[in-house]
């Protein structure tokens, strides 16, 4: 049985470029606030835009507070890679001996993926990261997952780091995160996209790469950007001619041509969202499209709200 985001530890965010991963890793971290959970929406490299979306200060490297109950951070691999090298070390005497090492830097920039997992190394870190009276510092971690593709190569880095690197601190941090993204009761991957030809095509491709190259457990779909329905099936004929004797241009004609023009668009919506729900076995919420000139903190409340309803 598929896990919930909300009943999630590690929720890792991916997606086309485009669709709004990063306004749903929002709205998902705003619903899981309002639950009295503690949330870190931890970005990698961003183009960051989260801080625009919420409303705040520009989001850099280190954590800082954006919203009741969340935290955010917009890793840079140098930053990442220096912050959780201190982490598992503890000490910075430590910490210069060994990574400031000649030779340790060699082999640490020649291990594929070192910036990647730098960075997914940090996120995971906090999952498991605990305050002083023993309680978990956070009770979700919201990884906003670069696109498709580069979002894959991030995943497959703990897997890589496990078949090329010897023993040692950093084969073992990787094994304690391939064990938690793999652990359906404590981690999940949440595909993000719009039903659109493109990033359903996409999408179904990018699930099957999880499923059956990674084996990761994806939690859900989040059909963004949906819009709603102004016509029926049977209209389809009626507007077709309609749309073939308008010629004038007139106020009358331009709304035939636009009623045509949408009811494209529904019928490209619904097979697209036919063929997601057929080829990804997983719950899916569905988030509307807003018309606001103004998307921002608001918009991210409402569909805050939509992501908290019982998926289809």
């Amino acid at each position: 049985m598929t896990t919930r985001p909300a009943d999630l530890r590690f929720v890792i965010v991916v997606g086309k470029g485009g669709v709004g991963k990063t306004s749903v890793s929002a709205a998902l971290a705003m619903s899981l606030a309002r639950q009295n959970r503690r949330v870190l929406v931890a970005m990698c490299n961003a183009k960051e835009r989260l801080s625009n979306l919420l409303q705040v200060e520009p989001i850099g490297p280190q954590i800082r507070t954006v919203a009741p109950g969340i935290d955010a951070v917009n890793m840079e691999p140098g930053a990442a890679l220096e912050e959780y090298g201190m982490m598992i070390l503890k000490m910075r005497a430590l910490y210069k001996l060994i990574f400031e090492n000649r030779l340790v830097a060699g082999f640490l920039r020649g291990t594929p993926g070192i910036e990647a997992w730098a960075m997914l190394g940090k996120a995971q870190y906090h999952a498991f990261e605990t305050l002083p009276n023993g309680r978990p510092r956070y009770d979700t971690v919201i990884v906003d997952a670069p696109a498709t593709g580069h979002g894959l190569e991030l995943l497959r880095v703990p897997k890589v780091i496990l078949d090329v690197v010897p023993p040692g601190l950093l084969r073992r941090e990787a094994e304690r995160a391939w064990g938690l993204f793999t652990d359906p009761t404590r981690a999940g991957v949440l595909i993000v996209t719009m039903p659109e030809e493109l990033p359903t095509n996409e999408s179904i491709e990018l699930y099957d790469a999880l499923r059956s190259e990674l084996r990761l457990p994806v939690c859900g779909l989040v059909l963004n950007m949906v819009l709603p329905r102004l016509f029926e099936p049977e209209h389809a004929e009626l507007l077709a001619a309609l749309h073939e004797r308008a010629t004038g241009d007139d106020a009358l004609t331009a709304l035939t041509h636009a009623s045509w023009t949408r009811l494209q668009r529904e019928q490209v919506q619904a097979d697209c969202r036919e063929r997601l729900q057929r080829e990804l076995p997983v719950p899916t919420w569905q988030l509307p499209t807003l018309f606001t000139p103004d998307f921002r903190r608001t918009a991210i409340e409402t569909l805050s709200h939509a992501l908290a309803t019982r998926p289809a």
